[in-house]
């Protein structure tokens, strides 16, 4: 029995309707209407080839044949330069097709990744769908799926495109920010080596641009970008960055400041970030100076710190052995 009946087309095919009818949109002339319905079938056709339908499992010929197709076509890209022109249902498709071939897997090869590996201007085309707000949030999905690869994701991390995040995360529309935080945060924390590696070799420039959004006017941004701080220097991981980060006066100053923020919620993420630099065994001298100096200040203000906290076990023992810290606290002699 043939794979493909007379009413089915096989992925060949489906592959040259879908690029003929997206080449009609782009034109943007009167014919778009009934190229806009078979991109629409197109898309259909081609979730239906990789996803199965209820009752049939994807044949793995033809998912075979449609990848290849993709691949040699460019089909790939158009999809994602496109995405814009297709219906708001479509546009669901194209996401759903493209994070079901980027999984696929043959043996432990993992085509698709190779493909946008020898293509990484498809992951910079995907960032940059963060700046038009109808298609922001599928390329979110999209990036969020790439980069649970290692190899995709280190294209992102060491291009120059990173830094746009920082961009981003800041945008005026909610739920784009937020989105792009949740890639920012995943880039940051998924694949620990490689992120702790990017890190230490791009300390100053990420650390320069992260420092504004710790003072971001985005109250969300900017309680998600202390959180995501802690996470990132409490990592083993991390160690060396750690390190770094808690021997320079002005990053302690910078807490010190957020744990007066009117917000409790910031307060209580800068904490957590503050009592690395106080927990640390091996403060620098700029540190141990700083702590000095406000010390009775410090200690009264920690003894009331969030008092209503009263449920919280873990921050009371942490707030008061910091509270012990800094009275232990002595002045080095010369």
């Amino acid at each position: 029995m043939p794979l493909f009946s007379k009413s089915h087309k096989n992925p060949a095919e489906i592959v040259k309707v879908l690029k003929d009818n997206l080449a009609i949109l782009e034109k943007q002339d009167k014919k778009t209407d009934k190229a806009s319905e078979e991109v629409s079938k197109s898309l259909q056709a081609m979730k239906e080839i990789l996803c199965g339908t209820n009752d049939k499992e994807p044949p793995t010929e033809a998912v075979a044949q449609l990848a290849q197709e993709l691949y040699n076509s460019g089909l790939l890209v158009t999809l994602i330069a496109d995405l814009q022109l297709i219906d708001f249902e479509g546009k669901k498709d194209v996401t759903q097709i493209f994070n079901n071939i980027l999984r696929r897997q043959i043996g432990t090869r993992s085509p698709t990744v190779e493909y946008i590996s020898a293509h990484p201007h498809i992951l910079f085309m995907l960032l940059k769908g963060y700046e038009a707000p109808q298609i922001a949030l599928r390329c979110g999905i999209m990036l969020r799926e790439c980069i649970r690869h290692e190899p995709l994701a280190k294209i992102i991390l060491f291009s120059n495109q990173f830094r746009d995040f920082f961009k981003y995360v800041e945008l005026s529309t909610f739920d784009i920010a937020s989105d792009a935080f949740a890639t920012f945060k995943d880039l940051l924390t998924r694949h620990k080596v490689l992120v702790a590696d990017f890190l230490e070799q791009n300390y100053d420039t990420i650390f320069e641009d992260y420092e504004k959004l710790l003072q971001s006017e985005n109250y969300v941004t900017k309680r998600q970008s202390i959180k995501l701080l802690g996470e990132l220097i409490l990592d083993r991981h991390n160690f060396a960055i750690m390190t770094k980060y808690i021997s320079k006066p002005e990053n302690l100053k910078l807490m010190m400041n957020l744990l007066r923020d009117k917000s409790p919620n910031i307060q209580f993420e800068a904490f957590h970030v503050f009592k690395v630099f106080v927990a640390s065994p091996h403060k620098t001298q700029p540190i141990v100076e700083i702590l000095l100096k406000n010390q009775p200040k410090l200690i009264e203000f920690l003894s009331s710190f969030q008092k209503e906290r009263t449920d919280d076990e873990q921050f009371s023992d942490e707030k008061n052995y910091l509270i012990k810290q800094i009275r232990d606290l002595k002045k080095t002699t010369p």
